[in-house]
């Protein structure tokens, strides 16, 4: 036997993504894509850690919206963010300290991307975040939501909140139907997918592994 034995290198090819979406392609979203027009431009500030994962509802948005522009990070960059909220910027964002929003129509629309406890981080290390008059949702529908779980009632998908706010602030929300339709079959393929995987389970290890040497 080798003295130094060359370690084994595990040649299984990576799994093909879609150029468009950026999923593996048995999780391609491309077709529940809804191209939809915004008469109010969306940014979306997402945090670093909420980008790579595979639920995130923002990459559908992103890819279905015309005027929807998504930037990643934790901290950013004070000047860029200052150029970024304009005059008449809103941000969509619960709570009791909210400034009241005294545009009579808002301009620009934000939305921060991530875990409750995320986004409040992002608003804690971004102060000009906290200055911005905010949005709040009344009496939003039921979410469509159903793989990842919400920590408060009212907490709804970066998608979902767009298309409600857009809707509420346009005066039109049957025009985000589609895509809050397109949405629903995205998240009901997840679940089934999820279906499949219980009623087909991994198989059980050989009894040999399980017996100590």
């Amino acid at each position: 036997m080798p003295a130094n034995p060359a370690k084994h290198v595990d040649h299984q090819p990576s799994r093909l993504r879609c150029p468009r979406c950026q999923r593996p392609d048995r999780r391609c979203l491309c077709a529940w894509v809804r191209p939809t027009d915004t008469q109010l431009p969306v940014l979306v500030l997402q945090h670093s850690l909420e980008a790579a994962h595979a639920k995130s509802s923002t990459t559908l948005l992103h890819l279905s919206l015309r005027n929807c522009r998504v930037e990643v990070g934790e901290r950013f960059d004070e000047p860029t963010l200052t150029s970024w909220l304009t005059d008449g910027t809103v941000l969509l964002y619960p709570g009791l300290a909210a400034a009241p929003t005294t545009e009579a129509r808002p301009r620009r629309l934000v939305l921060l991307d991530g875990t409750w406890r995320k986004t409040r981080k992002l608003l804690h290390l971004n102060p000009l975040l906290q200055q911005l008059p905010r949005l709040s949702l009344p009496d939003p529908p039921p979410s469509l939501y159903t793989i990842r779980k919400a920590q408060l009632p009212e907490q709804r998908s970066t998608l979902e909140a767009a298309c409600l706010a857009l809707g509420q602030l346009e005066g039109r929300p049957a025009h985000y139907a589609p895509l809050l339709q397109a949405f629903d079959g995205w998240v009901r393929s997840h679940d089934g997918a999820r279906s499949n995987t219980r009623r087909h389970p991994a198989p059980e290890p050989p009894v040999e592994k399980l017996i100590p040497s």
